[in-house]
């Protein structure tokens, strides 16, 4: 048993690769901060963007069969801060830098990227919801029994 809390626990500590204004970011609320959890038919992630727009297409998430999410965008605040009528002169700067980041890391298994759900949740957290890659295992007359978890299948992509 403890083994395979073990194993789940590695499972679950990815590695996430930060650059651009992400990687800059050192005081503030980080930009790239990864939160995986799972059940048992897919994984959600929640990633966090402060200071990204969510409505605007400067967002994109690619996600694999192997698991493997790729979020790239860009940070667009601007040197003045736009309050209704007000404008406002930045004269302390503690979230992320204005620039591009791109932020990648690996799912505990592999997924199926077409039944995934992306989101943008307040608070600058963009939140992706995808299935896992499951086969059916079929009887030997061809009648669906159950589906089969494919996490411990090697991948040929």
């Amino acid at each position: 048993m403890k083994s395979e809390q073990l194993s789940e626990s590695t499972l679950l500590k990815p590695l996430v690769t930060l650059s651009g204004s992400a990687a800059d970011t050192v005081i503030g609320p980080p930009l790239g901060r990864v939160d995986i959890g799972v059940n048992e038919s897919a994984y959600i992630c929640r990633v966090s963007l402060p200071g990204v727009r969510g409505n605007d297409d400067k967002v994109k998430c690619n996600i694999e069969r192997s698991g493997r999410v790729d979020i790239e965008g860009v940070v667009t605040e601007s040197q003045f801060v736009k309050n209704s009528s007000k404008e406002f002169k930045i004269a302390l700067q503690q979230l992320s830098p204005p620039g591009p980041f791109k932020i990648s890391f690996n799912l505990p298994g592999p997924v199926d990227p077409r039944l995934s759900s992306i989101s943008f949740k307040p608070g600058g957290i963009l939140e992706v919801v995808v299935m896992k890659f499951r086969v059916p295992q079929l009887s030997a007359n061809g009648m669906f029994e159950k589906w089969y978890d494919c996490s411990s299948l090697p991948l040929h992509v």
